[in-house]
């Protein structure tokens, strides 16, 4: 692993090989099948790369864009071989992650703010895994030795509550809720003024997942926002739009929907373990401009990371 060792500890490093797992082995198998018999990358192989860029879900326009990078080299090189191809691709998907305001973060972190909690407003619809990444962001900001209060706000499904409930539990913070069909813009106000109060550190709310219509969930977030603000000033400070990864470019149009929305400043991309989609960072990282913050690589409670992309690239072809 080389100097990869020196960013991440072996153990969170193995974690992430482990939940790429799928994704490399079907990454790395169709790309090898595109170079069978052959000693330059020529058009045909880059053709075949294209396709094999597309259905790994990396998406049509990143696709294209890191085609014709590669194009650009051969063209610049005369030469390449296909045993080069491997590097070059890691190369440009590296490249790609770094122009798109992708950070290497190494550890949890939370910024520091003027006034109140570091505020995280969660959005997503059901199934994503929302309810999951709130309380193992929760654990990792405890471990932190950072104070952190939970608010209901998804309140049209009694089960969302539920869950948030649970988890509190399990991670032992504090939890503000009112209940389903409860206002959700009152439970976020309740939330903050609860987290100021306990001079908490961050205070995270959960939103309801609902996109069959786009103006009501403009509406319901921006009020939710504006509820917020008359609290902590500038809050929410991160608005974090939680993704299945599973589901390949689904979650991309997901992306779409919810930026048009509201103003999403994070990702965190889930389920990656149990999947050979994981291409679809690479897609949305791309096409939505909106950095990758974290990643779920596995079902345990510590198995949420920060999303590193020199770490990402290099368990992807490792």
């Amino acid at each position: 692993m080389g100097i990869f060792n020196k960013i991440f500890s072996k153990d969170k490093k193995e974690k992430l090989d482990s939940g790429l797992e799928k994704t490399k082995e079907s990454f790395l198998s169709k790309v090898a099948r595109t170079v069978v018999g052959k000693s330059t990358v020529d058009a045909e192989v880059l053709d075949d790369l294209e396709e094999v860029l597309i259905t790994s879900d990396v998406g049509v326009e990143t696709t294209l864009k890191i085609i014709e990078r590669i194009e650009e080299r051969v063209s610049r090189d005369k030469y390449v071989g296909t045993e080069e191809l491997n590097n070059i691709l890691k190369e440009e998907i590296a490249g790609l992650l770094t122009e798109n305001n992708t950070s290497d973060l190494v550890e949890f972190t939370v910024p520091k703010v003027e006034e109140g909690p570091y505020v995280i407003m969660v959005v997503g619809v059901n199934g994503v895994g929302k309810t999951t990444t709130i309380g193992k962001l929760s654990n990792q900001f405890k471990k932190m030795g950072k104070s952190v209060v939970l608010g209901a706000a998804d309140t049209f499904r009694a089960a969302a509550v539920d869950q948030l409930i649970i988890w509190s539990e399990r991670v032992g913070v504090p939890i503000v809720q009112q209940g389903m069909g409860a206002d959700p813009a009152s439970v976020a106000f309740d939330t903050l003024q609860s987290a100021k109060a306990q001079n908490a550190d961050v205070a995270i709310i959960d939103t309801a997942g609902r996109l069959h219509n786009k103006v009501n969930l403009m509406n319901e977030l921006s009020k939710i926002k504006k509820v917020m603000d008359k609290v902590v000033p500038n809050a929410p400070h991160e608005i974090l739009l939680v993704l299945d990864g599973s589901t390949g470019q689904n979650a991309f149009e997901q992306a779409k929907q919810f930026s048009a929305a509201t103003e999403i400043n994070a990702l965190a991309i889930t389920k990656l373990d149990g999947t050979a989609k994981g291409g679809v960072v690479i897609g949305i990282s791309d096409q939505m401009k909106i950095p990758v913050k974290y990643i779920g690589v596995g079902e345990g409670i510590d198995d949420l990371q920060v999303f590193n992309k020199t770490e990402f690239v290099d368990s992807l072809f490792n």
